[in-house]
């Protein structure tokens, strides 16, 4: 299941030769995991109050080109994998046609501030699709 975020790009998130910032990539990623996980059935308010807090694990970026101010970034989420503790999510970011990052996010399940495995409603959904 694949969820889309899209904006544009503000001056702020821009170096003074108009290339987006590193950190913003991150940024919009995060952006897009809450549609990500609503599109799932899952949005976060409802797994915060069941006591499920997945926290980000790790992520990695990989560029192909750079984002610059006056673009419209959109950001495609889909899960990349399922573990019996994690998920890792496929964010491709681009502008237009053109991809400009894709990141890799592994959130892991923790409950009472410990790893714990995917309730079994939670993970039949993350796997869906």
């Amino acid at each position: 299941m694949a969820a889309r975020w899209s904006s544009p790009v503000r001056y702020v998130e821009c170096d003074q030769q108009g290339v987006v910032f590193n950190a913003h990539y991150l940024t919009w990623t995060d952006e897009a995991s809450y549609d990500w996980w609503t599109a799932h059935g899952l949005p976060w308010e409802d797994l915060v109050a069941r006591g499920i807090d997945p926290l980000v694990k790790a992520s990695s970026l990989e560029w192909t080109s750079s984002a610059r101010w006056g673009d419209t970034v959109t950001v495609d989420a889909e899960t990349e994998r399922v573990g019996r503790t994690s998920v890792t999510v496929r964010f491709t970011v681009r502008v237009g046609e053109q991809v400009c990052c894709v990141v890799r996010t592994t959130y892991v399940c923790a409950s009472g501030g410990v790893a714990a495995p995917w309730p079994d409603d939670v993970r039949a959904r993350l796997t869906e699709g």
